[in-house]
């Protein structure tokens, strides 16, 4: 059966790539064929092979499905700003429908796709859409990757408010503490469990450089299957 999941974050620069890689780590470890998708990246770099990401190496590296860098990452832009606003420097329009389409070719090449969004929830994309259409377009069951920090409890809530305001199920989430120290770092982690009426995969602790394989060993992989709460 196929399957594919939609990562997001509670901001920009929360860990998702690094989830979305442990994800991608975990269900190869589980025999199934996994790859990894960034539909839009900004702050790309000229490389022999064209424009380049370094998400979009880790999303690669993870996964065992090797597949045309056109469908793994349809808008590679060089700005490090926006989407809406790095295409708007590089006189590309960004249009939902084909990267719906790359979706599609990457479902038909495995079992399983992981899909990483750009910045939060709803970061535009163009004039009138924004990352929370294409994940309603998608249609898939989102990961919410919260970054630890004073006002994590407000943007997870109102993340997971806006997921579901879209139709769509959140089917888990995961606590990356990305500040050392954190005052009441398990009264927060408790709080959102509360809360969020979604199964916590996974508490990865602060640490630099942690890697895609330590990820993927922190997550509780088996309550991807269970029903939302």
């Amino acid at each position: 059966m196929k399957k594919a999941y939609f990562v997001t974050g509670t901001d920009t620069n929360v860990g998702k790539t690094l989830i979305a890689c442990g994800l991608l780590r975990a269900f190869v470890g589980l025999g199934e064929r996994a790859v990894g998708m960034k539909p839009v990246a900004a702050g790309c770099e000229e490389t022999p092979d064209g424009l380049r990401c370094d998400d979009v190496v880790k999303l690669c590296a993870a996964g065992n499905v090797v597949a045309p860098p056109q469908l793994v990452n349809p808008y590679a832009l060089i700005p490090p700003v926006a989407p809406h606003l790095a295409a708007m420097q590089a006189n590309v329009a960004i249009h939902i429908e084909a990267i719906v389409d790359a979706f599609r070719q990457l479902q038909e090449m495995a079992d399983v796709v992981v899909v990483e969004g750009v910045g939060g929830f709803a970061v535009p994309l163009n004039e009138r859409e924004d990352t929370a259409d294409l994940a309603q377009q998608l249609g898939l069951p989102v990961i919410l990757v919260v970054g630890l920090r004073l006002g994590c409890l407000n943007h997870a809530l109102l993340t997971a408010e806006a997921i579901r305001q879209r139709g769509l199920r959140l089917a888990g989430w995961v606590a990356n503490q990305i500040e050392p120290g954190m005052p009441f770092l398990q009264e927060n982690i408790a709080a959102l469990e509360y809360r969020l009426a979604a199964p916590l995969l996974g508490v990865l602790p602060y640490r630099e450089g942690l890697t895609a394989v330590e990820a993927a060993g922190s997550l509780q992989m088996t309550l991807l299957a269970c029903p939302e709460r």
